[in-house]
């Protein structure tokens, strides 16, 4: 680890491509912090089969979908470390070795399983879905990330994490580090519908790899006040999800946005046309630098951070295994 460098741990299920949610939940702080801290950026691909065990010949291609729309936010392969999960089988050792003293009960209580257990209809789940928080847990420690940037639905999962590692040093011994958690300012970004979180499952985002005419077409179908029928008529912005992303992809507009609103002075087609503007200003720069990432480019970038992130991962499992004493023939 570079001298008084802290490490970061985040990263995504490769099942589709990255939106609006993901940025401002997470994204936009791995690319603020990654001159600031030492960061590992985890395509969890294991964990995107506790949801798609079925063969699924999209992996691959949303595997490099989500370098891609990292890169195009920010990402600095220099600075950022970007592995692929299945690739490190340390990972899942020690995801064993913690699935030892980690109780059913606690990870059937967690909300975040329950709620995705919902949203999938799964009324019997798999032994690696209801797993999952454990695999999490893994990855974060066997980095020692002292950071973890994630969505708001994932903080159950990060103080399982920091319970667990704090369950390993005191069983065995401190060598593993207890995360932090690090929301963004927009911990949960509602959906394009108004009715739940932005999701890929749902059909409710904007994607980071949308052009400028698909970002409008969906803003302009996003939904507004129910009760506004005519462009005069007084709006009521609390209930309007166009309002609340002027909130926060415009928030140097939106008091004047909120108060024509309120008075009739502006209809709903211009609202959403200057909301349109100012998503497609932030998608822009990204665009620009998804062009400068081929297939190659990216591969090179996968392995050779894959190769970074298995010699931290080996090392880490050396000092598990010491203090479990589990190195037999050392």
């Amino acid at each position: 680890m570079p001298e008084g460098k802290k490490r970061i741990l985040t990263g995504d299920r490769p099942t589709g491509s990255l939106h609006l949610g993901h940025y401002v939940g997470s994204l936009a702080n791995r690319v603020k912090l990654q001159e600031e801290y030492e960061s590992y950026i985890i395509i969890a691909d294991v964990q995107a089969l506790t949801t798609h065990w079925e063969k699924d010949d999209n992996l691959k291609r949303d595997v490099f979908q989500i370098t891609g729309d990292y890169l195009a936010a920010g990402i600095d392969p220099g600075l950022s470390t970007i592995f692929i999960q299945s690739m490190i089988p340390e990972i899942h050792e020690l995801t064993m070795y913690y699935s030892m003293f980690t109780s059913v009960n606690v990870l059937r209580h967690n909300p975040t399983v329950k709620t995705e257990a919902a949203q999938h209809g799964f009324s019997d789940m798999t032994y690696g879905f209801l797993g999952y928080p454990v695999s999490q847990a893994a990855d974060i420690s066997i980095f020692k990330a002292h950071l973890v940037p994630v969505g708001e639905d994932q903080i159950p999962h990060i103080e399982l994490a920091r319970k667990i590692v704090r369950r390993f040093n005191d069983l065995y011994k401190p060598v593993l580090v207890e995360p932090e958690v690090l929301v963004g300012d927009v911990p949960r970004l509602i959906g394009l519908d108004g009715k739940a979180k932005m999701s890929k499952s749902l059909n409710n985002a904007i994607f980071l790899a949308d052009t400028a005419d698909e970002v409008w077409q969906k803003i302009r179908n996003a939904v507004t006040d129910p009760a506004r029928i005519h462009k005069t008529d007084p709006g009521h912005p609390e209930v309007c999800t166009v309002y609340e992303y002027h909130r926060v992809f415009n928030p140097e507009e939106a008091g004047e946005i909120e108060d024509d609103c309120r008075h009739g002075h502006i209809g709903c087609v211009n609202c959403k046309k200057k909301l349109s503007g100012k998503i497609n200003q932030l998608l822009e720069p990204m665009r620009e630098r998804r062009e400068k990432y081929d297939y190659e480019a990216i591969r090179e970038i996968l392995l050779e951070g894959t190769k970074k992130a298995h010699r931290v991962a080996l090392d880490t499992m050396a000092e598990v295994r010491e203090a479990m004493g589990i190195n037999y023939l050392d």
